[in-house]
C-alpha cells in the first residue's frame, strides 16, 4: 500500500458524504489514506465556526479516526515547508499557508497529494496532484 495525503476538501467532502467524495474513493482503495497535522487544523476550524455541539464534533473526529492517518509535524516537515514556501515565492507565485504545509507533507512523504482545488498547488515543483475537478 502506498500513502496519499488527502487534502481538506476531499476530506470534508467524504464527511459530509458530499456527492463529489465519491471521485475520489476509488483512489483511495489501496491506499493508506492521510491528511495533514493542517487539514486536522481546517476541520476543527470549520466546526467551531460553524459553531458544532460537542456531538457533532466528536463525529468529526471518529470520521478522522476511522479513515485516517494523522501526520504531525517534525523538523523535516517545518523545512520541507520552508522549501515549498520559497520555491513559489522564488518564481513569483503565492501559495497559503496551509497549502504549503499539505504540499509539503505530500512531498516530504513521496506521497500523491488528492485534492479538488488543484489550482491551489499549481506552482509547486514535484508535487504529484490527483484530482476529479
Amino acid at each position: 500500500m502506498t500513502a496519499m495525503i488527502v487534502d481538506t476538501d476531499v476530506a470534508s467532502f467524504l464527511f459530509k458524504e458530499d456527492t463529489r467524495g465519491d471521485l475520489y474513493t476509488s483512489h483511495l482503495t489501496d491506499a493508506v489514506a492521510s491528511i495533514s497535522f493542517m487539514t486536522l487544523a481546517e476541520l476543527e476550524q470549520w466546526a467551531v465556526v460553524r459553531n458544532w455541539g460537542p456531538r457533532r464534533h466528536a463525529e468529526l473526529l471518529q470520521f478522522i479516526k476511522d479513515r485516517f492517518v494523522v501526520i504531525e509535524s517534525n523538523a523535516a516537515l517545518c523545512r520541507k515547508w520552508a522549501e515549498v514556501r520559497g520555491q513559489v515565492k522564488r518564481a513569483g507565485h503565492h501559495i497559503e499557508t496551509a497549502d504549503a504545509w499539505i504540499a509539503a507533507t505530500a512531498l516530504l512523504y513521496n506521497a500523491p497529494l488528492m485534492t479538488h482545488n488543484a489550482d491551489d498547488f499549481t506552482h509547486v515543483p514535484g508535487l504529484t496532484i490527483i484530482t476529479e475537478a
